[in-house]
């Protein structure tokens, strides 16, 4: 790998580290088990996609079937394909020169039919969990638009689908701003990812509860995540309230019910941070480096 396919591989992996170092309420992470997967299973698949998602010059859609392909030789399930839909259109935008968040915008309305079908393909190989049938654009079936047009349609009842169709609109304002501020406050990453995780959770219904339990289970989730989230605030000292936030861990994992979306958006977030800071030093992020 080159210098730049090095440095985005490598911040990619970061990330979806960095997101296990958090205790997430429902979600996997290094403090409790998970359900049917462990965090061995979330580090060998950051470790194994890294270098897909890092390539340059290929297509968003290349890197995403690449990656899941790579993920599915490590461990054999489904532990990330959320998180390679949200990343891979990142990856193509830090390499190239410009703002990160125009550029994003460049490359999400460049995606075309090829790109739908690397995807596709992708997702198929993936089985996430609940995905249903839709009449246009569903990925069980051959593509036949872009994949921008794919996830506008599904951005509805898709939150990471809806990242594509608003330019990733909840990832450069409600995410980015959540982390800015929990890091000037608690300082210590696991609790500025926590704080992350908790506003999406709180900002909108996890779409991966909603697949598999029902609309009215993400609005209920949403609900409790906003009181979790007003005494998250309230604490001068999240390591000293562990236990509590556990206990709501424990409770979720009882019922089945894992915001894995607002997971998969955290790491995102984490991810596009990481780019942005790399753009703040001016060291241009192009092939040749």
């Amino acid at each position: 790998m080159n210098l730049v396919e090095t440095w985005v591989a490598t911040a990619y992996r970061d990330a979806c580290l960095a997101e296990l170092d958090a205790p997430k309420p429902g979600n996997v992470h290094r403090y409790t088990s998970g359900d049917w997967m462990s965090v061995e299973d979330f580090s060998a698949s950051a470790e194994a996609s890294a270098s897909a998602i890092g390539q340059t010059d290929a297509s968003v859609g290349k890197r995403i079937r690449q990656a899941v392909a790579a993920t599915q030789a490590a461990v054999g399930i489904n532990t990330n394909l959320g998180i390679i839909l949200l990343c891979a259109p990142l990856a193509a935008a830090a390499q190239s020169p410009g703002n990160l968040h125009a550029v994003l915008s460049g490359v999400l309305n460049a995606l075309d039919r090829t790109d739908a079908l690397d995807a596709f393909a992708a997702i198929a190989v993936a089985n996430p969990g609940g995905l249903g049938r839709v009449e246009r654009h569903d990925v069980q079936a051959p593509a036949r638009g872009t994949l921008l047009e794919a996830m506008a349609e599904a951005a509805g009842r898709d939150t990471i689908a809806r990242q594509y169709a608003t330019g990733f609109a909840d990832v450069f304002s409600l995410g980015l701003a959540a982390l800015k501020a929990a890091r000037t406050r608690y300082g210590e990453p696991r609790w500025a990812t926590l704080a992350v995780y908790l506003g999406y959770l709180s900002a909108l219904p996890d779409s991966h509860i909603a697949r598999k339990f029902g609309t009215a289970s993400a609005l209920a989730v949403q609900v409790d995540a906003r009181l979790w989230q007003a005494r998250f605030d309230a604490f001068d000292n999240p390591a000293g309230r562990l236990e509590e936030i556990l206990g709501w861990d424990r409770e979720l994992k009882a019922r089945g019910l894992n915001p894995g979306t607002s997971a998969d958006l955290t790491v995102a977030t984490l991810f596009a941070d990481s780019l942005l800071q790399r753009r703040s030093t001016r060291l241009a992020l192009t092939p040749q480096q």
